[in-house]
């Protein structure tokens, strides 16, 4: 087979044609082939590549958290203790992986008119081509979230080229994700019969969402206002099903990657079960997001008086226990208890107690903080060798609400459509229509000020688990107050004093946290009591809001400047 070679090291070196005609794009390739992209079929196959699980990571993987709403164990990323640099794994895999993106998507919008010229369908092709322009707009939308400033290229380039390319401004970039979303939205369908693919509604919610994080507020209204407009999205009737693996394309779900066990595309749920149902019972909800979640009166937990320490999970919001296992909870035919004189547990499928594998007092590698995840798990969860094939859903329609409420609230436009959002947001938690006001604490115009705050909230109770809560506090620019906060566990049972601790019921929490103004826990007074420990001490540096280039590429490149503090 004839290749022609273009290529930037940092894109990639050359593209790989299999005689199956599978795409194999390796690390660092970037290139074209005179032969390919000659028919509809051979453009198709191109665009299908770029659905890609791993073109779409998440911030949040099975036993890494990049934030504060989970830890593994005693485990800190390179980015909670500050230690990222441009020779990090996750660094060079998304600068890589969003270039391979950009590979594909230019060797497609570049070639697609011999596929026309030969006779290939225009209508067909020019769908495609729109397809194109979406992943494109969406790999320069994850550069430039990372890392600000990156090389621009839209044509084939020699290796020349580029190995003298800089940085285009990220002004620049961002008119460009706009105009390739805009190209995207103009010929995009507003759904398909059979397919999952990129619509018009995609889009439109994942332009809104880059708007969000660049800050320009107009055109988050604009595009999400748009998104409601096409009256084709609902959410979903129960929060806790819409992320199970027996819900697929579900009328909330905007833009997914299906997986599929017989295709090799899933998740190992056996990372977050509880040992006692044959999981590793880790990575955990921190504490700092179990005490996000609002009393059902709708206040935070310091300030309801139906808040109880000793009994933690009573009166919350339900997305609490539709997230985090109750304790005492028969969850999948085995009671969870954590505590630490529980040394057996029922299992409700045989009748008989068993040895609890879920408190320390027994295995000493079961949750260290008390908590496990229920939020994607069920029953389903426990067959296939723990293996889920639920869709990675990568934005949903309450995004959209909570990002149109968001971004006019900044603007301070607040009006009725802003509170309608967020408490069609929050009454589904509750099961219930939004008009129903009295059926769950409805949102009001409190003002700017404290309805922001009641936004963040909403979305840490709404978006764990779904990779959203790091580019959240990038964007707020709490990173710096939240990665200097300690990461909290119960004690271990070999230093418990029972009758100071357990016997007093504090085995738990001792007492109430305080939630501060930016609705974080602080548990510094708990820990002055002795009655807790600390599992681990974030560290942060500020040249972090933005990730560095990749070692590599500014070895070869003297072109190629490095984000400041690496």
């Amino acid at each position: 087979m004839i290749m022609k070679k273009y290529g930037l090291l940092f894109i990639g070196s050359l593209f790989a044609l299999t005689a199956c005609h599978d795409l194999d794009l390796n690390p660092l390739s970037y290139g074209s082939t005179e032969n390919w992209y000659s028919n509809e079929t051979e453009i198709r196959m191109a665009v299908n590549e770029l659905y890609k699980s791993v073109f779409w990571p998440m911030d949040e993987r099975e036993t890494t958290d990049w934030a504060d709403d989970f830890c593994y164990r005693e485990t800190l990323t390179e980015f909670q203790d500050a230690t990222l640099t441009g020779q990090s794994q996750v660094v060079s895999d998304l600068w890589s992986n969003q270039y391979k993106v950009v590979a594909y998507a230019n060797n497609v919008i570049l070639n697609a008119q011999r596929a026309i010229d030969n006779g290939g369908s225009e209508s067909a092709i020019r769908a495609l081509v729109a397809e194109a322009h979406f992943h494109r707009a969406s790999a320069y939308a994850k550069l430039s979230a990372k890392f600000g400033a990156v090389p621009l290229v839209e044509n084939s380039i020699d290796i020349e080229q580029g190995m003298t390319m800089g940085r285009t401004d990220l002004e620049t970039i961002q008119r460009f994700v706009y105009d390739e979303y805009d190209k995207a939205i103009e010929a995009l369908p507003v759904s398909y019969s059979k397919e999952l693919r990129a619509t018009k509604g995609a889009a439109l919610a994942l332009k809104a969402r880059y708007a969000l994080y660049m800050g320009d507020y107009e055109t988050v209204v604009k595009a999400t206002k748009a998104v409601m407009d096409l009256g084709v999205y609902t959410l979903h009737p129960s929060y806790r099903e819409l992320f199970l693996q027996g819900t697929k394309n579900s009328k909330e779900t905007i833009f997914c990657i299906p997986r599929s066990i017989e295709y090799g595309v899933y998740t190992n749920a056996q990372y977050p079960l509880p040992r006692n149902l044959g999981g590793y019972g880790a990575p955990n909800p921190t504490w700092d997001l179990f005490a996000a979640y609002l009393c059902v009166d709708g206040l935070p937990i310091d300030e309801s008086p139906l808040f109880d320490p000793h009994d933690p999970f009573k009166n919350r919001d339900p997305r609490c226990s539709a997230s985090i296992v109750p304790f005492g909870e028969n969850w999948l035919g085995v009671e969870y208890n954590p505590h630490p004189e529980a040394l057996e547990v029922m299992n409700y499928k045989t009748g008989q107690m068993i040895k609890n594998n879920d408190t320390r007092a027994n295995a000493q590698y079961a949750s260290y903080n008390g908590l496990v995840w229920k939020k994607g798990l069920d029953e389903s969860s426990l067959g296939n060798a723990k293996r889920s094939e639920a869709d990675r859903i990568i934005i949903r329609y309450a995004d959209v609400l909570l990002m149109y409420a968001e971004a006019k609230i900044e603007l301070d436009q607040i009006d009725q459509s802003v509170l309608d959002a967020m408490n069609e947001v929050r009454a589904r938690a509750y099961g219930v229509d939004k008009s129903e006001t009295g059926e769950y604490p409805a949102f009001t115009n409190v003002g700017q000020k404290a309805l922001r705050k009641q936004l963040r909230m909403e979305r840490r109770m709404e978006f764990p688990r779904e990779g959203l809560r790091y580019m959240d506090l990038m964007r707020w620019k709490l990173m710096d107050k939240v990665m200097t906060k300690k990461v909290y566990m119960m004690l271990y049972p070999s230093s418990l004093l029972i009758e100071k601790v357990v016997r007093e019921g504090d085995w738990f929490w001792p007492f109430v946290p305080d939630i501060d103004e930016d609705g974080l826990a602080d548990f510094s007074k708990m820990e002055a009591t002795g009655k807790i420990a600390v599992a681990g001490e974030k560290a942060w540096n500020d040249r972090q809001y933005l990730w560095p280039i990749p070692t590599t590429e500014i070895q070869i490149n003297a072109n190629m400047k490095q984000n400041p503090g690496y």
